[in-house]
């Protein structure tokens, strides 16, 4: 691939930009300075830095973002910023879109992609990928109640019932919740199915992906595909 074509296609810019960061000497690759925007480079394992930036070439993009609280998983944000505005450049220019959503004060585990079928299969319900919740509750929670989530409560607009797929009380007033569904504010409705309300709510892991614990929020790492 064309050095200029690599970099166009890893968001360092428009086609012209990615020509001009390579004849004005930003482009190193094993050390060495490639200022030819035509030189064929072999983009397979590649890592490169543009200035002081070093960056692995992906085909298909995938993250990990530890949220913090007061972010929109939205691509046109409202009252509140979107999740969008963590991310370097490349990766805003790349289009990297959310995969699911995270409520603005939800914290934790945000995969972030720019691969439509992988987005689609991940949030696809036939799927059934499991996601993993802690939740802080007002109020104690026991035992029982985690037993009333695992045989499914009824929500407040729906008659059909909801399931934990698992559900484990960490305090009395910590647990838990793996989910394979995806309903709009399901672990904050589900809890209050209980007679008891989510104060805070931390994504730790989503299908095969886990929460780095060293990751401080609103970082984001690389993530590989399973």
């Amino acid at each position: 691939m064309r050095l200029s074509q690599l970099l166009f296609s890893q968001g360092f810019g428009t086609r012209r930009e990615c020509e001009g960061l390579a004849l004005s000497g930003e482009v190193r690759i094993a050390g060495r300075v490639v200022d030819d925007p035509d030189e064929e480079v072999d983009e397979q394992g590649l890592s490169f830095q543009v200035g002081r930036t070093t960056w692995p070439y992906r085909e298909k993009a995938l993250i990990i973002l530890n949220k913090p609280a007061g972010y929109e998983c939205s691509l046109k944000p409202k009252a509140w910023p979107g999740v969008q505005s963590l991310l370097p450049p490349p990766l805003r220019r790349r289009g990297l879109q959310p995969v699911g959503r995270l409520d603005q004060d939800t914290t934790g585990l945000l995969l972030m992609t720019d691969d439509g079928q992988l987005l689609h299969k991940l949030t696809s319900p036939k799927h059934k990928v499991p996601k993993v919740y802690d939740a802080t509750t007002k109020h104690p929670f026991s035992v029982a109640d985690c037993e009333k989530l695992l045989k499914g409560v009824v929500l407040d607009d729906d008659p059909a019932p909801v399931f934990a797929d698992a559900a484990e009380l960490l305090d009395e007033q910590h647990l838990r919740l793996t989910l394979i569904q995806g309903k709009y504010h399901q672990v904050k409705r589900m809890i209050a199915a209980c007679s008891n309300r989510c104060e805070a709510l931390n994504r730790i892991s989503f299908g095969p992906w886990t929460l780095p614990e060293d990751l401080p929020q609103g970082a984001w790492v690389w993530a590989d595909p399973h």
